[in-house]
């Protein structure tokens, strides 16, 4: 009998199973090998602070981030007193299983089937190697299998439901830096020749790099949109290391827990930010808030403590989902409004408060003149009453 079984390996779940076990709780963690999400991979330097991830974990520090909009037109953001970390998810998650199973995290490898309750609560999944059908009983269940997550299907109202993008990117070898690729900056391309509705991106991963977009609109060719952004960066000779799509969600759900059992975390939850598409820290933390919630539920025997998942997750992290939010349905509508997004980008207090937003997971508030400035600026280029060419 385990305290807590956490279906999927994810950052997510590997931070919750670590949580968990470190305080004490008998934690089992079921994950099926071999799955690389496609992702970015970059995270920032709170995220490394807040979990501990060590330096060889960070194959890239970039210290510039460049936006590029629909006319080509290009602007660079140096990022002040920081940077933003790159991970390789082949890596990373597997360092974050090990760490978990190093804390005391016990570790299946299998495909998640269904919950069975007669008289006990049992997880049953196919084992990778034998294939059979075996059983987990536990008291408690962390649904932490991603975007589709079955857990969440299944067990939670809403699970079904959330509205998500599909990402698509190819991890290619690096070229030398040129006059298009710069090992150092990531790109951020804002083209409905691209994606329509969301970005596409270059981000270097030292060795390697990510090259991808993302999109919610059915038939979209996202093999053909991520060839078309290789070539209009120069990278269409670069060797493919590996090809990898999934479903990146983007609005948390309205619950977390069924009320019994099962708490979510991760992208089962929702919590990747809108805009942006991040969702490793998010992921993370939320894994820690239901290793949290669950351990407050065994302790005192009230179900009800793993409402705290959600509680304690949106009490920090609401105002900037909102934010990002309300800049998504603004700016991502057409061309014309990602070239006024893009045209934003010239200010300078733009470029401080949203990297110092990034950086530190919080809204600045040290600034209301630049907050009333960019409110301006945002009004006027939303009601067209200046030209997106202007900064």
């Amino acid at each position: 009998m385990f305290d807590v079984v956490v279906v999927g390996g994810g950052p997510s779940g590997a931070t919750a199973a670590e949580d968990l076990a470190r305080s004490g709780v008998k934690v089992a963690m079921l994950d099926r090998a071999g799955r690389i999400k496609p992702c970015g991979g970059a995270v920032p330097p709170r995220l490394i602070s807040d979990f501990h991830i060590p330096d060889e974990q960070i194959v890239a520090k970039i210290n510039t981030a460049r936006m590029i909009s629909p006319t080509n037109r290009k602007v660079d953001i140096p990022i002040e007193n920081g940077y933003v970390g790159m991970v390789d998810r082949e890596h990373f998650d597997e360092f974050l299983r090990c760490r978990a199973a190093d804390a005391g995290a016990e570790r299946f490898t299998g495909t998640f089937l269904r919950i069975e309750r007669s008289g006990t609560t049992k997880i049953i999944y196919r084992d990778k190697e034998s294939r059979e059908e075996r059983a987990l009983e536990t008291k408690l269940i962390i649904g932490a299998d991603g975007a589709r997550s079955d857990v969440a299907r299944a067990e939670v109202p809403g699970g079904d439901t959330i509205p998500y993008v599909i990402a698509y990117h190819e991890i290619i070898e690096a070229p030398a830096a040129n006059e298009v690729y710069d090992p150092m900056r990531c790109d951020v391309i804002y083209d409905g020749v691209i994606s329509p509705d969301f970005y596409g991106w270059v981000f270097p991963h030292g060795k390697s790099a990510s090259v991808g977009m993302g999109t919610g609109i059915d038939g979209i060719d996202l093999k053909k949109a991520t060839a078309d952004l290789r070539a209009a960066s120069g990278l269409t000779d670069c060797k493919t290391i590996r090809k990898e799509g999934a479903p990146i969600p983007l609005k948390p759900l309205d619950k977390w827990d069924n009320g019994k059992d099962v708490v979510l975390a991760g992208d089962a939850a929702g919590v990747v930010a809108p805009s942006s598409g991040e969702g490793i820290f998010y992921a993370m933390a939320g894994g820690r808030a239901a290793a949290t919630a669950a351990t407050a539920a065994l302790a005192s025997g009230r179900i009800s403590d793993l409402q705290l998942a959600r509680k304690l997750f949106m009490k920090e992290h609401k105002a900037v989902f909102k934010i990002l939010g309300a800049m998504q349905d603004a700016y991502y509508k057409s061309d014309e409004r990602r070239e006024r997004f893009v045209s934003l980008c010239h200010d300078v207090d733009v470029q401080r408060l949203t990297f110092e937003a990034y950086m530190n997971k919080k809204l600045v508030s040290k600034r209301p003149l630049a907050h009333i400035k960019i409110g301006i600026k945002n009004i006027a280029h939303l009601a067209g009453i200046v030209s997106p060419l202007r900064t």
